[in-house]
């Protein structure tokens, strides 16, 4: 079966609320922000803009931020917090110091710190995840920070923070014990037993001072590392019982496989998730631990880099440099609302999750200079998915024709998940298609007495290389599907070439 398969080809999806994954996690809906590019300077905050607000921050940015439905966002960074000092971007402004950031050839003015990134995120409505440098710094900063944030008063850096305007304490509860750590690029990188004794120290030293903190340990920086696995495996075995998350990063990019590959890169994020958790689980037995630790997949995303849009070298070391600001297109939607139903389909073990990044760097959100936002094309099935998804994520049984790839292996020509909100009485479909030519019929079994459709949605276009941009963001939006039937408590529909496809369902009675 190849990728441009008929429309009487048919594809089908059993629902039935005995089969539960788990509940649908709120935090598998996060984001990312990180000093980099224009993400923080020119993206959330911007003091010249006509729609700053008092403390600087884009209000437009904020109300997508909410449209988008963000509920977390890791901060602040990446590559970046394996060099950053966060006392720098605490006190008044003028006079905190101008540092060079080695992971992106840029220069930091720490204009914002960590007291503005808590007072953005309490305005955009999202719980804050935040990394502490391990590369360049250890256990004693990271108990400084965390004075800093989260002891009341009465201590010296609690203390501090109050005289810096910030009289409550932060309460932040999730912390990542620094970044891609196995990663060369890192500053500072370590082999999996150094940075494993560290991450265990850092992580007892922190639990002595709070004990109800929830702590990620770094797992592998991708997949295709050559210590990927034995790095989880030596980093648990240090850190299994003092940590409750282990970090998944991934990205995918069509130019590396080509587009009929690229549309199945779920299939790839599938194995990568059961790889690691096998690997916990594995540790789990060998320790004899009664723990169940899960995943933060706190990076993950498509990347379209463009030639313009690369980091700076030499004796260039520009403030907020316009970098990886990749322009989306509608297959890059699709694979990410793919990607998304992977996600949902191991919410059991996926407890956390970050698409990186939020604006501007590789991101649904765009701001230009002086100007407006405009939505990528990927904003579109992230909003869906985190407005829609709701309740507990059922175990969709897909039957469909497959296509070979020499990346993944034979590919499903559809995927799909649904999620059950049992107290409104509803189920909502999330669904792809990466048949490239023509419609899929889809059939949709669902084991409840009483189903009528509430409606259904499908985000395509004829050319699926159509990029948003500053100037038309709204030729592709998400439009409703036609022709949605419902027969038997069985629903037909034909799911576009390329196409994320959404139904939400009134469900009722027993099966």
């Amino acid at each position: 079966m190849t990728a441009g398969a008929g429309p009487d080809v048919a594809a089908r999806v059993v629902v039935d609320p005995a089969f539960r994954v788990g509940r649908v996690r709120p935090r598998l809906f996060g984001s990312f922000v990180e000093h980099l590019g224009r993400c923080v300077y020119g993206g959330i905050h911007d003091p010249g803009h006509p729609l700053a607000d008092e403390d600087g921050f884009r209000t437009d940015v904020i109300d997508l931020v909410r449209e988008l439905g963000v509920t977390m966002v890791r901060y602040p960074g990446g590559n970046f917090v394996s060099g950053y000092r966060w006392e720098d971007g605490i006190g008044p402004v003028e006079d905190r110091p101008r540092r060079l950031d080695l992971a992106w050839h840029s220069t930091e003015p720490n204009t914002v710190g960590l007291d503005e990134f808590m007072v953005w995120a309490a305005k955009a409505g999202v719980e804050p995840m935040m990394a502490i440098n391990l590369g360049t710094r250890g256990v004693a900063e990271a108990l400084d920070v965390l004075e800093y944030s989260n002891v009341a008063a009465g201590t010296a850096l609690s203390e501090l923070r109050r005289s810096n305007g910030a009289d409550d304490p932060h309460g932040i509860r999730l912390w990542c014990l620094g970044n891609e750590m196995d990663g060369p690029w890192q500053t500072g990188h370590k082999t999996p037993e150094e940075y494993g004794r560290l991450a265990a120290a850092t992580a007892r030293a922190m639990r002595q001072l709070q004990p109800d903190l929830e702590l990620v340990a770094c797992g592998s920086s991708f997949p295709g590392m050559p210590t990927f696995g034995a790095w989880e495996h030596a980093v648990l075995r240090e850190t299994y019982d003092l940590v409750d998350l282990v970090s998944a990063h991934i990205y995918f990019n069509e130019r590396e496989v080509g587009l009929a590959a690229y549309l199945g890169s779920a299939v790839a994020m599938d194995g990568f998730i059961d790889s690691v958790v096998a690997t916990i689980d594995a540790v789990r037995a060998e320790l004899k631990s009664d723990r169940v630790l899960g995943i933060s997949f706190d990076e993950w995303n498509v990347s379209r880099v463009r030639p313009e849009s690369v980091p700076p070298s030499g004796d260039d070391w520009p403030v907020a440099p316009a970098i990886l600001e990749d322009h989306y297109t509608v297959a890059d939607a699709v694979v990410v609302g793919s990607l998304l139903i992977s996600l949902l389909r191991h919410a059991d073990r996926v407890h956390a999750a970050a698409q990186a990044q939020l604006v501007n760097v590789i991101a649904p959100i765009m701001t230009e200079p002086g100007a407006g936002t405009w939505k990528q094309t990927i904003f579109h099935p992230f909003a869906q998915a985190a407005a829609l998804a709701r309740g507990v994520v059922l175990r969709a049984a897909v039957e469909s024709p497959t296509y070979p790839t020499q990346a993944y292996g034979d590919v499903p020509l559809v995927d799909a998940t649904a999620t059950w909100d049992e107290e409104a009485g509803e189920v909502t479909v999330f669904a792809v298609s990466r048949a490239q030519d023509e419609p899929l019929q889809l059939e949709v079994a669902l084991r409840w007495a009483h189903v009528e459709v509430v409606s259904a949605t499908t985000y395509w276009h004829a050319d699926p290389t159509w990029q948003a941009s500053a100037d038309d963001d709204a030729t592709v939006l998400p439009r409703e599907a036609a022709d949605v039937r419902v027969e038997g408590g069985v629903v037909r529909l034909d799911l576009p070439p390329i196409s994320w496809n959404v139904v939400r369902l009134r469900v009722a009675g027993p099966s």
